[in-house]
């Protein structure tokens, strides 16, 4: 592994300059916060459609192009991967452009608006060879990596039941106006499974555990919305999904619930996952986030709980009594997605996979065929 100070900078371009492009954008600044990350990266290009959005970026050192023209940055010699957050059906044509442009590819989730974009983005993956991960933040938290780690360790006796989901509460306001995620001609079909599905199963498909059946249950609680004119809008995405699915750990079959809300009362952001054996579980919610649930069986069950610190998978100069937030870990994402280009992940948890992210898609598939039929159904 060459050190940092011999190996050219990655080099980022950004095409979608809204939330999550300038927190990108934020995270490459104080990437000098990684202590001995291998690689050196730094954001050289930025698209948006809009220049008002373009200005912000003029704050971000070593930025070299901004542009409305998404084929600008693509080709531009100034990019060698490229990170794109646009609306969902623009996602198939970008992704495909940027692999047939010769750039490696940090794709946003969905990967494309349904499973048929999905399946086709991947075959361009493997026709071009280009390297490509898909985003997921939160299994890069210490507590998520410790439930992680608890579940790989074995110990927990028979599985008995699996929960993991993505809960948020910010569309329980009846008059908050429409936007794309909100429909389906821009969100897909799969509504909030697309948006937040990926946080959902993200962990459990990293551990193997993949659903053979599946009984869905969506909802769609408002129709309408403000357009911001005046007047009414159709919002026909679906608003909460669970997932009543199978899976097979050790030969036995094992319940597991995948959760994704936009209407969770009282759920600002919150991701969870949890595991429970006849001998132990564990358990974790960014709810508490600095707080690791372990159950164990004795004369007693127990729950016993750990109180965690700043024990992120890749080092920084952070101490480890504070507490990390979003931003840090964006920036551990993006340190899996660079080492792994590199070929200096280790033993590290990854960002989701390609396949993953496809797996995810016939998920939703098999959930929406399950809604519409009202029973079970084969993934």
């Amino acid at each position: 592994m060459s050190p940092p100070e011999t190996r050219a900078p990655v080099r980022i371009g950004i095409i979608g300059g809204g939330l999550m492009g300038r927190e990108i954008a934020s995270a490459f600044a104080r990437w000098f916060a990684l202590d001995g990350f291998p690689v050196p990266a730094r954001v050289t290009a930025v698209c948006d459609l809009q220049p008002a959005l373009l200005e912000w970026f003029r704050n971000v050192p070593g930025i070299e192009l901004l542009t409305t023209d998404h084929r600008a940055l693509i080709t531009s010699a100034t990019v060698d991967v490229v990170y794109v957050a646009v609306p969902h059906h623009l996602h198939e044509a970008l992704y495909v452009e940027v692999l047939e442009a010769g750039k490696d590819l940090l794709a946003e989730k969905p990967f494309g608006i349904d499973l048929d974009a999905a399946r086709r983005i991947r075959e361009a993956v493997r026709r071009t060879g280009r390297f490509v991960r898909v985003s997921s933040e939160f299994p890069f938290l210490p507590g998520a990596q410790r439930a992680y780690a608890a579940v790989r360790a074995g110990g927990f006796g028979r599985l008995l039941a699996v929960r993991s989901g993505y809960h948020h509460s910010s569309d329980l306001d009846p008059q908050k106006p429409i936007n794309w995620k909100r429909q389906n001609l821009f969100c897909g079909l799969p509504g909030v499974m697309n948006d937040l599905g990926l946080h959902a199963a993200h962990l459990p498909l990293r551990l193997g555990w993949n659903p053979t059946s599946l009984f869905a249950e969506l909802q769609k609680v408002y129709t309408t919305r403000p357009d911001g004119r005046g007047g009414q809008a159709p919002c026909d995405t679906w608003d909460n999904a669970v997932l009543h699915t199978r899976i097979t750990v050790d030969g036995q079959p094992v319940p597991m619930a995948l959760e994704m809300k936009r209407m969770a009362p009282t759920e600002t952001n919150t991701w969870f996952f949890e595991a429970l054996g006849t001998d132990a579980g564990v358990r974790y919610s960014t709810k508490e986030p600095k707080t690791l649930w372990h159950y164990r069986r004795g004369r007693e069950q127990v729950w016993e709980k750990t109180d965690l610190g700043f024990g992120t998978p890749f080092k920084t100069i952070t101490g480890p009594i504070f507490e990390p937030g979003f931003p840090d870990l964006l920036m551990q994402m993006w340190a899996a997605f660079l080492a792994e280009r590199a070929g200096v992940l280790g033993d590290r948890f990854g960002c989701a996979t390609v396949d993953e992210a496809v797996r995810s898609h016939e998920l939703w598939a098999a959930a929406l065929a399950s809604q519409r039929d009202h029973q079970v159904v084969a993934c």
